[in-house]
């Protein structure tokens, strides 16, 4: 069953003034950022569409924000090409590297692809093939090491061997910039939006779209979703601060680690307004639902945020779930489809 977990500590005042601005590595997040990122994401990422559906529970609607149909499936295209087209030419002369499960490895592949430049992945072991075999085919170099290994490339920033530009999947100012022009889309489609829900792994995305809506002046509050195998926001809720999680594998494969992030709390805590920790057979009801429902193919991260608007744990008036990404492995959702869980 859905649970949620509000925050107090966030600091937007009630009629949508900032008390802070957001920052990351030095770099302020705000609306000057934001509409760099876009421009920079000219001929790479697409406006996508946001579709409305009626819940299963009433007559209620939520709003769908398709990031499945961005060119390599995901959101992840926006953060990738908002920080390799923010870079200096000398800073990619070597390539460019990151860590990531498979999304994040498929929008730098597509990104440098399209700069001519070279690209290596560093992925976890238990990265779905269908998201490993997209990098490659996007010309991109496949490291596989342990999940423990990856998450230590995450916290250091470095992988002995790989040198050029390395573009963290979470905690990096230009590729939350990039996530950031999410929110003006959302705004453009449902004005008067009140509640956005947003897949939850390391923080990037929800902070990103929480600070895109700060800067254009909406008082619309973001909201985590994350699976029951790897509640890291929750658990820092709970702690006052990031603590260590038992991180459990499941096919939700494209969020959740070992905890979130120190640089990524200060943010986490003061832009989310709580989260909704959903469980796997809610998370597989959630992809059921996208593709009988909307004809949406999602895989289980992408749906997580749909799986906490229909469990309706949150009240909202508008309220918009982000559909982050749809890389799955056909036997994975077939299996899913089925009614089972893989």
């Amino acid at each position: 069953m859905a649970r949620f977990t509000a925050n107090e500590r966030t600091t937007t005042t009630s009629d949508g003034a900032a008390r802070w601005v957001p920052s990351l590595g030095g770099v302020e997040l705000s609306s000057a950022t934001i509409e760099a990122a876009r421009t920079n994401l000219n001929g790479l990422a697409v406006r996508t569409p946001l579709i409305r559906t009626p819940v299963a529970a009433g007559t209620s609607e939520i709003g769908l924000k398709l990031e499945t149909l961005q060119p390599v499936g995901s959101f992840k295209i926006r953060g990738a090409g908002a920080a390799l087209r923010a870079a200096a030419p000398t800073r990619l002369a070597e390539g460019v590297y990151t860590a990531s499960a498979g999304n994040m490895a498929q929008g730098v592949a597509w990104c440098a692809r399209s700069m001519g430049i070279a690209c290596r992945v560093v992925v976890p072991e238990h990265a779905p093939l269908a998201k490993v075999a997209a990098v490659e085919r996007l010309g991109g170099s496949v490291t596989k090491v342990s999940f423990e290994r990856w998450w230590q490339v995450l916290v250091e920033r470095s992988y002995p061997g790989l040198g050029g530009l390395f573009v963290h999947p979470v905690a990096d100012p230009y590729v939350m910039s990039g996530n950031a022009t999410i929110a003006r889309e959302i705004l453009e489609d449902v004005p008067d939006v009140d509640t956005v829900l947003v897949p939850f792994g390391g923080g990037g995305l929800s902070c990103g779209i929480a600070i895109g809506l700060q800067a254009l002046g909406s008082t619309a509050r973001v909201i985590a979703a994350e699976v029951e195998t790897a509640p890291a926001f929750e658990a820092a809720l709970q702690s006052d601060g990031p603590v260590q999680i038992d991180h459990r594998s499941s096919f939700v494969d494209g969020i959740g680690g070992r905890g979130l992030l120190a640089e990524m709390w200060p943010l986490a805590s003061q832009l989310l307004a709580g989260t909704v920790v959903v469980t796997l057979a809610e998370i597989a009801d959630a992809m059921r639902y996208l593709v009988t429902r909307a004809r949406v193919v999602a895989e289980g991260a992408g749906a997580a945020s749909v799986a906490a608007g229909l469990a309706e744990v949150v009240p909202g008036r508008r309220v918009v779930c982000v559909v982050s990404g749809g890389s799955i492995n056909p036997s994975t959702l077939a299996t899913i489809l089925e009614g089972r869980l893989p």
